[in-house]
Protein backbone atom coordinates (compact mmCIF):
# COMPACT_ATOMS: atom_id res chain seq x y z
CA UNK A 1 0.00 0.00 0.00
CA UNK A 2 0.98 3.55 -1.16
CA UNK A 3 2.05 5.50 2.25
CA UNK A 4 0.33 8.59 2.49
CA UNK A 5 1.20 11.54 5.20
CA UNK A 6 -2.05 12.99 6.27
CA UNK A 7 -1.89 16.37 4.53
CA UNK A 8 -1.47 14.32 1.81
CA UNK A 9 -4.36 12.18 1.92
CA UNK A 10 -6.28 15.52 2.30
CA UNK A 11 -4.67 17.13 -0.74
CA UNK A 12 -5.53 14.57 -3.12
CA UNK A 13 -7.23 15.13 -6.10
CA UNK A 14 -7.83 11.48 -7.31
CA UNK A 15 -8.81 8.34 -5.12
CA UNK A 16 -6.46 5.68 -4.66
CA UNK A 17 -7.65 1.79 -3.78
CA UNK A 18 -4.42 0.97 -1.75
CA UNK A 19 -2.96 3.52 0.92
CA UNK A 20 -1.39 3.53 4.18
CA UNK A 21 -1.95 6.10 6.74
CA UNK A 22 -0.31 5.91 10.38
CA UNK A 23 -1.03 8.79 13.03
CA UNK A 24 -2.28 9.69 16.10
CA UNK A 25 -6.72 9.11 16.97
CA UNK A 26 -7.66 12.47 17.90
CA UNK A 27 -11.76 11.42 17.90
CA UNK A 28 -13.73 8.08 17.79
CA UNK A 29 -17.21 7.91 17.35
CA UNK A 30 -19.29 4.23 16.61
CA UNK A 31 -22.54 3.88 15.26
CA UNK A 32 -24.48 0.80 14.73
CA UNK A 33 -23.53 0.50 11.37
CA UNK A 34 -20.25 2.31 11.19
CA UNK A 35 -17.23 3.92 13.02
CA UNK A 36 -15.36 7.26 12.57
CA UNK A 37 -12.22 8.34 13.59
CA UNK A 38 -10.27 10.87 12.95
CA UNK A 39 -6.57 11.03 12.37
CA UNK A 40 -3.85 13.09 12.74
CA UNK A 41 0.24 13.29 12.06
CA UNK A 42 1.12 16.68 12.91
CA UNK A 43 1.39 17.25 8.74
CA UNK A 44 -1.19 19.86 9.32
CA UNK A 45 -4.09 21.27 11.37
CA UNK A 46 -6.98 19.35 9.65
CA UNK A 47 -6.89 15.54 10.45
CA UNK A 48 -8.38 12.91 8.16
CA UNK A 49 -11.38 11.39 8.92
CA UNK A 50 -11.73 7.47 8.05
CA UNK A 51 -15.02 5.45 7.74
CA UNK A 52 -14.60 1.66 8.88
CA UNK A 53 -16.82 -1.09 9.92
CA UNK A 54 -17.74 -1.44 13.32
CA UNK A 55 -15.98 -4.86 13.23
CA UNK A 56 -12.89 -2.81 13.27
CA UNK A 57 -13.43 -1.54 16.61
CA UNK A 58 -10.82 -2.62 18.79
CA UNK A 59 -10.42 -1.74 23.08
CA UNK A 60 -7.67 -0.51 22.84
CA UNK A 61 -8.77 2.14 19.88
CA UNK A 62 -9.19 5.05 21.88
CA UNK A 63 -8.27 8.84 21.99
CA UNK A 64 -4.57 9.63 21.71
CA UNK A 65 -4.04 5.78 20.50
CA UNK A 66 -1.21 5.19 17.47
CA UNK A 67 -2.87 3.61 14.38
CA UNK A 68 -1.54 2.43 11.42
CA UNK A 69 -4.93 2.05 8.36
CA UNK A 70 -4.81 0.94 5.15
CA UNK A 71 -7.41 1.00 3.38
CA UNK A 72 -9.40 3.11 -0.04
CA UNK A 73 -8.90 7.26 -0.44
CA UNK A 74 -12.17 8.16 -1.72
CA UNK A 75 -14.07 11.73 -2.16
CA UNK A 76 -16.05 12.73 0.71
CA UNK A 77 -19.32 13.27 0.50
CA UNK A 78 -19.03 15.81 2.88
CA UNK A 79 -18.57 19.89 1.49
CA UNK A 80 -16.09 20.62 4.83
CA UNK A 81 -13.55 17.95 3.60
CA UNK A 82 -12.00 17.17 0.07
CA UNK A 83 -10.87 13.12 1.04
CA UNK A 84 -11.77 10.64 3.26
CA UNK A 85 -9.94 7.14 4.26
CA UNK A 86 -12.48 3.60 3.76
CA UNK A 87 -10.26 1.32 6.28
CA UNK A 88 -9.91 -2.12 5.13
CA UNK A 89 -7.61 -3.06 8.44
CA UNK A 90 -6.65 -1.33 11.23
CA UNK A 91 -3.66 -1.43 13.82
CA UNK A 92 -3.33 0.03 16.99
CA UNK A 93 0.84 0.87 16.93
CA UNK A 94 0.59 2.37 20.21
CA UNK A 95 -2.46 2.29 22.68
CA UNK A 96 -2.97 5.26 24.85
CA UNK A 97 -4.05 5.71 28.73
CA UNK A 98 -6.85 8.07 28.45
CA UNK A 99 -7.86 8.58 31.39
CA UNK A 100 -4.38 9.26 32.58
CA UNK A 101 -3.59 10.91 29.31
CA UNK A 102 -3.52 15.02 30.37
CA UNK A 103 -5.19 16.12 27.00
CA UNK A 104 -8.71 15.17 26.33
CA UNK A 105 -10.76 14.67 23.11
CA UNK A 106 -12.45 17.67 22.19
CA UNK A 107 -11.70 19.99 24.93
CA UNK A 108 -9.97 23.38 23.95
CA UNK A 109 -7.13 23.41 26.64
CA UNK A 110 -5.75 27.07 27.50
CA UNK A 111 -1.84 27.54 26.51
CA UNK A 112 -1.21 27.63 30.52
CA UNK A 113 -2.85 24.43 31.29
CA UNK A 114 -0.38 22.72 28.24
CA UNK A 115 2.69 24.33 29.46
CA UNK A 116 2.80 21.82 32.76
CA UNK A 117 3.34 18.98 30.01
CA UNK A 118 5.83 20.31 27.66
CA UNK A 119 6.74 16.70 26.56
CA UNK A 120 2.93 16.20 25.66
CA UNK A 121 1.73 19.23 24.73
CA UNK A 122 2.94 19.27 21.08
CA UNK A 123 0.04 16.54 20.65
CA UNK A 124 -2.49 19.97 20.98
CA UNK A 125 -3.67 21.65 18.09
CA UNK A 126 -2.21 25.03 19.60
CA UNK A 127 1.14 23.64 19.95
CA UNK A 128 0.68 21.82 16.56
CA UNK A 129 0.08 24.69 14.62
CA UNK A 130 2.77 26.75 16.39
CA UNK A 131 5.55 24.31 15.15
CA UNK A 132 4.49 24.14 11.72
CA UNK A 133 4.59 27.84 11.82
CA UNK A 134 8.14 27.94 13.48
CA UNK A 135 9.54 25.15 10.49
CA UNK A 136 7.88 26.94 7.50
CA UNK A 137 9.02 30.45 9.31
CA UNK A 138 12.45 29.21 9.66
CA UNK A 139 12.76 27.89 6.02
CA UNK A 140 11.49 31.53 5.24
CA UNK A 141 14.16 33.23 6.60
CA UNK A 142 16.85 30.94 5.03
CA UNK A 143 15.52 31.40 1.63
CA UNK A 144 14.99 35.11 1.98
CA UNK A 145 18.40 35.26 2.62
CA UNK A 146 20.30 32.64 -0.01
CA UNK A 147 17.17 34.08 -2.82
CA UNK A 148 19.40 37.92 -1.59
CA UNK A 149 23.07 36.47 -1.73
CA UNK A 150 24.07 35.51 1.46
CA UNK A 151 26.33 33.04 2.77
CA UNK A 152 25.16 30.87 5.71
CA UNK A 153 27.61 31.28 8.36
CA UNK A 154 27.32 28.50 11.58
CA UNK A 155 28.87 30.81 14.26
CA UNK A 156 29.98 29.12 17.77
CA UNK A 157 27.70 28.28 20.51
CA UNK A 158 30.85 28.41 23.05
CA UNK A 159 32.66 31.53 22.98
CA UNK A 160 34.92 33.79 25.26
CA UNK A 161 33.34 37.05 23.98
CA UNK A 162 30.78 39.47 25.92
CA UNK A 163 29.26 40.77 22.79
CA UNK A 164 26.62 43.12 24.27
CA UNK A 165 28.81 43.95 27.23
CA UNK A 166 25.93 43.70 29.54
CA UNK A 167 27.78 40.83 32.09
CA UNK A 168 24.36 38.51 31.21
CA UNK A 169 26.05 35.19 30.26
CA UNK A 170 26.38 31.59 31.08
CA UNK A 171 29.42 30.07 31.47
CA UNK A 172 30.79 26.95 30.67
CA UNK A 173 32.18 24.62 33.27
CA UNK A 174 33.23 20.73 33.25
CA UNK A 175 31.85 18.88 36.10
CA UNK A 176 35.18 18.58 37.47
CA UNK A 177 36.06 22.08 37.29
CA UNK A 178 33.07 23.44 39.15
CA UNK A 179 34.43 21.25 42.31
CA UNK A 180 37.37 22.87 42.00
CA UNK A 181 39.31 26.16 43.82
CA UNK A 182 38.30 29.29 42.30
CA UNK A 183 41.80 29.26 41.09
CA UNK A 184 41.65 26.48 38.75
CA UNK A 185 42.71 25.57 35.13
CA UNK A 186 39.86 26.52 33.16
CA UNK A 187 39.03 23.79 30.30
CA UNK A 188 39.85 25.98 27.09
CA UNK A 189 42.24 28.27 28.92
CA UNK A 190 40.22 31.11 29.42
CA UNK A 191 36.68 31.20 30.73
CA UNK A 192 34.13 30.18 28.42
CA UNK A 193 30.32 31.40 27.71
CA UNK A 194 27.29 30.19 25.85
CA UNK A 195 26.96 32.75 23.34
CA UNK A 196 24.84 36.06 23.73
CA UNK A 197 24.97 37.14 19.94
CA UNK A 198 27.30 35.71 16.48
CA UNK A 199 27.80 39.42 15.44
CA UNK A 200 31.22 39.20 15.94
CA UNK A 201 31.75 36.11 14.29
CA UNK A 202 29.76 37.81 11.70
CA UNK A 203 32.06 40.60 10.94
CA UNK A 204 35.00 38.39 10.30
CA UNK A 205 33.24 36.44 7.53
CA UNK A 206 31.72 39.88 6.27
CA UNK A 207 34.88 40.68 5.37
CA UNK A 208 35.10 37.76 2.79
CA UNK A 209 31.91 37.26 1.94
CA UNK A 210 30.17 40.80 1.70
CA UNK A 211 26.55 39.54 2.87
CA UNK A 212 26.70 37.46 5.38
CA UNK A 213 23.71 35.55 8.36
CA UNK A 214 23.37 33.50 10.91
CA UNK A 215 20.43 31.70 12.63
CA UNK A 216 21.07 29.92 15.57
CA UNK A 217 20.50 29.38 19.53
CA UNK A 218 21.78 31.93 21.95
CA UNK A 219 21.64 32.59 25.33
CA UNK A 220 20.63 35.44 28.46
CA UNK A 221 21.47 34.80 31.85
CA UNK A 222 18.95 37.46 32.71
CA UNK A 223 17.13 36.21 35.97
CA UNK A 224 13.84 37.01 35.04
CA UNK A 225 11.05 34.78 34.68
CA UNK A 226 8.52 37.26 33.24
CA UNK A 227 6.61 36.60 30.06
CA UNK A 228 9.19 38.61 27.50
CA UNK A 229 11.91 36.99 28.86
CA UNK A 230 13.96 33.35 27.61
CA UNK A 231 17.16 31.68 28.84
CA UNK A 232 17.42 30.23 25.53
CA UNK A 233 15.90 32.04 22.23
CA UNK A 234 17.01 31.97 18.38
CA UNK A 235 18.55 35.26 17.12
CA UNK A 236 18.58 35.78 13.29
CA UNK A 237 21.73 37.56 12.52
CA UNK A 238 22.90 39.85 9.31
CA UNK A 239 25.80 41.57 8.58
CA UNK A 240 26.55 43.46 4.90
CA UNK A 241 29.64 45.46 3.99
CA UNK A 242 30.26 48.33 1.91
CA UNK A 243 26.95 50.03 3.30
CA UNK A 244 27.12 53.25 4.72
CA UNK A 245 24.24 54.26 5.49
CA UNK A 246 21.32 53.19 8.04
CA UNK A 247 18.45 52.94 5.81
CA UNK A 248 20.52 50.18 4.01
CA UNK A 249 20.64 48.25 7.37
CA UNK A 250 16.54 49.26 7.99
CA UNK A 251 15.43 48.09 4.49
CA UNK A 252 16.53 45.02 5.03
CA UNK A 253 14.70 44.77 8.64
CA UNK A 254 11.62 45.72 6.85
CA UNK A 255 12.00 43.01 3.69
CA UNK A 256 12.96 40.37 6.01
CA UNK A 257 9.89 40.84 7.90
CA UNK A 258 7.63 41.11 5.40
CA UNK A 259 8.58 38.47 3.28
CA UNK A 260 9.08 35.65 5.64
CA UNK A 261 5.15 37.01 7.14
CA UNK A 262 4.06 36.73 3.66
CA UNK A 263 5.24 33.10 3.40
CA UNK A 264 4.08 31.98 6.34
CA UNK A 265 0.57 33.17 6.11
CA UNK A 266 0.75 31.40 2.51
CA UNK A 267 2.19 28.44 3.45
CA UNK A 268 -0.14 27.67 7.00
CA UNK A 269 -2.81 30.00 6.36
CA UNK A 270 -5.44 27.28 9.05
CA UNK A 271 -3.03 27.32 11.56
CA UNK A 272 -2.25 30.66 11.53
CA UNK A 273 -5.73 30.94 11.53
CA UNK A 274 -5.89 29.00 15.11
CA UNK A 275 -4.08 31.71 16.84
CA UNK A 276 -6.04 34.84 15.21
CA UNK A 277 -9.71 33.32 16.15
CA UNK A 278 -8.84 31.84 19.68
CA UNK A 279 -5.72 33.51 20.77
CA UNK A 280 -5.69 37.28 19.39
CA UNK A 281 -8.77 37.83 16.99
CA UNK A 282 -7.47 41.38 16.28
CA UNK A 283 -3.80 40.26 15.41
CA UNK A 284 -5.23 39.00 11.51
CA UNK A 285 -5.85 42.31 10.52
CA UNK A 286 -3.20 44.23 12.39
CA UNK A 287 -0.66 41.91 10.80
CA UNK A 288 -2.00 42.23 7.40
CA UNK A 289 -2.22 45.62 7.63
CA UNK A 290 1.51 45.87 8.33
CA UNK A 291 2.63 44.28 5.45
CA UNK A 292 1.05 47.00 2.78
CA UNK A 293 1.59 50.19 5.61
CA UNK A 294 4.48 52.18 5.80
CA UNK A 295 6.68 52.18 8.76
CA UNK A 296 7.40 55.73 10.79
CA UNK A 297 11.18 56.70 11.17
CA UNK A 298 12.05 58.91 14.54
CA UNK A 299 15.12 59.51 16.15
CA UNK A 300 15.87 58.77 20.20
CA UNK A 301 15.51 62.75 21.04
CA UNK A 302 12.94 62.68 19.49
CA UNK A 303 11.47 59.67 21.30
CA UNK A 304 12.50 60.86 24.50
CA UNK A 305 10.87 63.92 23.71
CA UNK A 306 7.14 62.09 22.75
CA UNK A 307 7.69 60.11 26.44
CA UNK A 308 8.40 63.19 28.17
CA UNK A 309 5.02 65.53 26.78
CA UNK A 310 3.21 61.69 26.89
CA UNK A 311 -0.95 62.18 28.86
CA UNK A 312 0.57 59.00 31.20
CA UNK A 313 2.73 58.26 33.59
CA UNK A 314 5.48 55.87 33.36
CA UNK A 315 6.63 53.27 35.39
CA UNK A 316 9.88 54.24 34.28
CA UNK A 317 10.60 58.39 33.91
CA UNK A 318 11.83 59.23 30.08
CA UNK A 319 15.03 60.88 30.24
CA UNK A 320 18.11 61.09 27.68
CA UNK A 321 20.59 59.03 28.06
CA UNK A 322 18.50 56.20 29.48
CA UNK A 323 17.45 53.12 27.43
CA UNK A 324 14.25 52.76 26.22
CA UNK A 325 11.80 50.69 28.19
CA UNK A 326 9.13 48.16 27.34
CA UNK A 327 6.34 50.68 28.40
CA UNK A 328 7.89 53.19 26.44
CA UNK A 329 8.50 51.24 23.24
CA UNK A 330 4.37 50.40 23.21
CA UNK A 331 4.28 53.84 23.50
CA UNK A 332 5.89 54.92 20.79
CA UNK A 333 4.15 52.43 18.81
CA UNK A 334 1.32 53.41 19.34
CA UNK A 335 1.47 57.31 19.22
CA UNK A 336 2.68 56.75 15.64
CA UNK A 337 -0.42 55.04 14.51
CA UNK A 338 0.03 51.51 15.58
CA UNK A 339 3.24 51.16 12.92
CA UNK A 340 6.32 49.83 12.85
CA UNK A 341 8.62 52.67 14.00
CA UNK A 342 12.38 52.16 13.63
CA UNK A 343 14.18 54.40 16.44
CA UNK A 344 18.03 56.05 15.18
CA UNK A 345 20.57 57.36 16.93
CA UNK A 346 21.23 56.27 20.51
CA UNK A 347 23.00 57.46 23.17
CA UNK A 348 26.81 56.98 22.28
CA UNK A 349 27.42 55.95 26.06
CA UNK A 350 24.38 53.47 26.12
CA UNK A 351 25.70 50.96 23.24
CA UNK A 352 28.11 48.72 22.85
CA UNK A 353 31.76 49.58 21.42
CA UNK A 354 31.27 48.01 18.00
CA UNK A 355 28.84 51.21 17.27
CA UNK A 356 29.66 53.97 14.67
CA UNK A 357 30.18 56.95 16.13
CA UNK A 358 28.51 59.93 14.38
CA UNK A 359 30.29 62.53 15.96
CA UNK A 360 27.73 65.00 17.20
CA UNK A 361 27.58 67.27 19.71
CA UNK A 362 26.47 67.89 22.07
CA UNK A 363 24.82 64.84 22.51
CA UNK A 364 27.02 62.38 21.32
CA UNK A 365 25.24 59.20 19.70
CA UNK A 366 25.84 56.21 17.52
CA UNK A 367 24.44 55.08 14.17
CA UNK A 368 22.21 52.58 16.03
CA UNK A 369 18.62 51.43 14.97
CA UNK A 370 15.86 49.37 16.96
CA UNK A 371 12.84 48.11 15.03
CA UNK A 372 9.90 48.62 17.25
CA UNK A 373 6.28 46.57 16.59
CA UNK A 374 2.67 46.47 18.08
CA UNK A 375 2.14 44.19 21.70
CA UNK A 376 6.16 43.30 21.64
CA UNK A 377 8.27 46.84 21.42
CA UNK A 378 11.54 45.75 20.37
CA UNK A 379 11.65 43.31 17.40
CA UNK A 380 15.47 44.20 15.77
CA UNK A 381 18.42 45.93 16.81
CA UNK A 382 21.17 47.00 14.37
CA UNK A 383 24.04 49.60 13.38
CA UNK A 384 26.79 50.38 11.08
CA UNK A 385 29.62 48.89 13.01
CA UNK A 386 32.40 51.71 13.90
CA UNK A 387 35.41 50.72 10.80
CA UNK A 388 37.42 53.17 11.35
CA UNK A 389 40.72 52.24 13.38
CA UNK A 390 41.82 55.40 15.35
CA UNK A 391 37.88 55.34 16.71
CA UNK A 392 37.58 51.64 17.75
CA UNK A 393 41.19 51.82 19.33
CA UNK A 394 40.33 54.89 21.83
CA UNK A 395 36.92 53.12 22.76
CA UNK A 396 38.64 50.15 23.50
CA UNK A 397 40.97 51.60 25.19
CA UNK A 398 38.57 53.70 27.54
CA UNK A 399 36.91 50.94 28.71
CA UNK A 400 39.89 48.45 29.09
CA UNK A 401 39.28 45.85 26.56
CA UNK A 402 42.35 46.56 23.93
CA UNK A 403 43.79 43.36 24.63
CA UNK A 404 40.65 41.01 24.54
CA UNK A 405 39.90 42.55 21.22
CA UNK A 406 42.77 43.25 19.53
CA UNK A 407 41.39 40.85 16.40
CA UNK A 408 38.61 43.05 16.57
CA UNK A 409 41.28 45.72 15.43
CA UNK A 410 42.81 43.37 13.01
CA UNK A 411 39.99 43.41 11.06
CA UNK A 412 40.30 47.40 10.98
CA UNK A 413 44.13 46.63 9.71
CA UNK A 414 43.57 44.77 6.76
CA UNK A 415 40.88 45.86 3.97
CA UNK A 416 38.70 47.22 6.57
CA UNK A 417 34.97 48.68 5.21
CA UNK A 418 32.06 50.60 6.12
CA UNK A 419 29.74 47.63 7.08
CA UNK A 420 26.79 47.13 9.50
CA UNK A 421 23.89 44.69 10.90
CA UNK A 422 21.30 43.47 12.72
CA UNK A 423 19.64 40.85 14.31
CA UNK A 424 15.89 39.64 15.01
CA UNK A 425 14.79 37.70 17.74
CA UNK A 426 12.80 34.92 16.51
CA UNK A 427 10.76 34.14 19.35
CA UNK A 428 9.36 37.67 19.51
CA UNK A 429 8.93 37.57 16.07
CA UNK A 430 6.24 34.37 16.35
CA UNK A 431 5.20 35.98 19.08
CA UNK A 432 4.14 38.76 17.53
CA UNK A 433 2.76 37.85 14.22
CA UNK A 434 0.79 34.89 15.84
CA UNK A 435 -0.46 37.48 19.04
CA UNK A 436 0.83 35.35 22.03
CA UNK A 437 0.97 37.19 25.20
CA UNK A 438 3.58 35.02 26.81
CA UNK A 439 6.64 34.27 24.92
CA UNK A 440 7.22 30.80 26.55
CA UNK A 441 4.18 29.39 24.52
CA UNK A 442 6.38 29.95 21.18
CA UNK A 443 9.30 27.83 21.94
CA UNK A 444 8.83 23.67 21.59
CA UNK A 445 10.07 22.98 25.09
CA UNK A 446 9.39 25.84 28.07
CA UNK A 447 12.70 25.46 30.07
CA UNK A 448 12.07 24.80 33.73
CA UNK A 449 8.97 23.12 33.84
CA UNK A 450 8.23 21.19 37.54
CA UNK A 451 7.48 18.61 34.96
CA UNK A 452 10.64 17.56 33.80
CA UNK A 453 13.86 19.42 32.57
CA UNK A 454 14.47 18.19 28.85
Amino acid sequence: ALRLRVREALGAREPADAVRVQGWVRSVRSQKEVLFLHINDGSSLESLQVVADPSLEKRDLTFGSAVEVQGKLVKSPHRMQNMELQAETIRVVGPCDIWAFPLKMKERHPLEYVRQFPHLRCRSNTLGALLRIRSEATAGIHSFFQDNGYVHIHTPIITSNDCEGAGELFQIETSSEAKESAEKTHFFNVPAFLTVSGQLHLEVMAGAFTHVFTFGPTFRAENSQSRRHLAEFYMVEAELSFTKSLQDIMQVMEDLFKTVTSTVLSKCPRDVELFHTYISPAQKSDITHKLFSSSCRISYSEAVEILKQAPQTFTFKPEWGCDLQTEHEKYLVKHCGEVPVFVVNYPYDLKPFYMRDNEDGPQHTVAAVDLLVPGVGELCGGSLREERLPFLESRLQRLGLTDAYQWYLDLRKFGSVPHGGFGMGFERYLQYILGVDNIKDVIPFPRFSHSCLL
